[in-house]
């Protein structure tokens, strides 16, 4: 199934919803989230996230991109040397940010606020709990996706989407398309690591909006529906073998 498969794209997303970079490589633990993904999350006023006591949440607890559209064109950076990230918008100045620091956390929500929609709940800080990503799981995970099934939901929707807008870790490419959902329950080795694929991903709105311009502008949710019966597109995956993967990385399964 996987015999001319291998790594095309890594990706990470530093704030939950709000930027994306590519990386060459990078290392996975064991029972953690891909380094440096989703570590901080925005909060909003009422919000039930606890920031006294930080424990992983659902994301209908955070601000993101299927309730604010326009965060999906945020793009980001990371210094690792130093910490901090430079963030830009295409409707907004770029700003260089350590996030660690609570002044500068405030200088982010000021930043952002003009790109959140009206009427809806107003950001108040960035938070993040220790170890892990804010996932959208409640189990570290990491996503896995495929370049082919990317490149035939654009040919049937008739639109050229780009990888980002899924805010997929690692993409695969040299699949068939949507044969990946038949690794579920499985083990994949990716590189040195080795991931069991758990679950496919269920698309939310965050899907519809451009990543270059944050303009919803692709109903991808009804041609996924329409044309396979659900709105699944990507794996949540656990890493269950720590090792370094890096792009051209063959990919190999085998059985759990």
């Amino acid at each position: 199934m996987l015999s001319n498969s291998f790594v095309d794209q890594i990706w990470r997303h530093p704030v939950k919803s709000l930027g994306a970079e590519q990386e060459n490589s990078i290392f996975l633990e064991k029972g953690k989230t891909l380094p440096g993904d989703r570590v901080w999350a925005l909060t909003y006023e009422n919000s039930r996230f606890d920031l006294e006591n930080p424990i992983w949440s659902p994301s209908h607890v955070f601000l993101r991109c299927s309730i604010a559209p326009l965060f999906a064109a945020v793009s980001t950076q990371v210094n690792d040397l130093d910490g901090t990230i430079d963030f830009w918008h295409p409707r907004l100045p770029k700003i260089c940010l350590n996030l660690e620091k609570a002044d500068e956390r405030k200088k982010f929500i000021e930043w952002v606020r003009p790109i959140c929609p009206e009427g809806a709940p107003k950001p108040i800080d960035l938070c993040k709990v220790p170890g892990r990503g804010m996932t959208d799981t409640d189990y570290p995970s990491i996503s896995v996706n495929s370049i082919s099934s990317l490149k035939d939901l654009s040919i049937k929707m008739d639109i050229r989407l780009h990888a980002r807008r899924f805010r997929g870790n690692i993409w695969i490419s040299g699949l068939d398309p949507w044969i990946e959902f038949d690794l579920i329950g499985k083990v994949i080795n990716i590189g040195d690591a080795k991931l069991e694929v758990v679950e496919p991903i269920k698309r939310c709105n965050a899907t519809k909006a451009n990543d270059k311009t944050g303009v919803r502008d692709a109903d991808t949710l009804s041609a996924l529906k329409k044309n396979f019966g659900h709105k699944n597109f990507g794996l949540y995956c656990k890493v269950v073998s720590s090792g370094s993967i890096k792009i051209g990385d063959l990919v190999k399964n085998f059985d759990v």
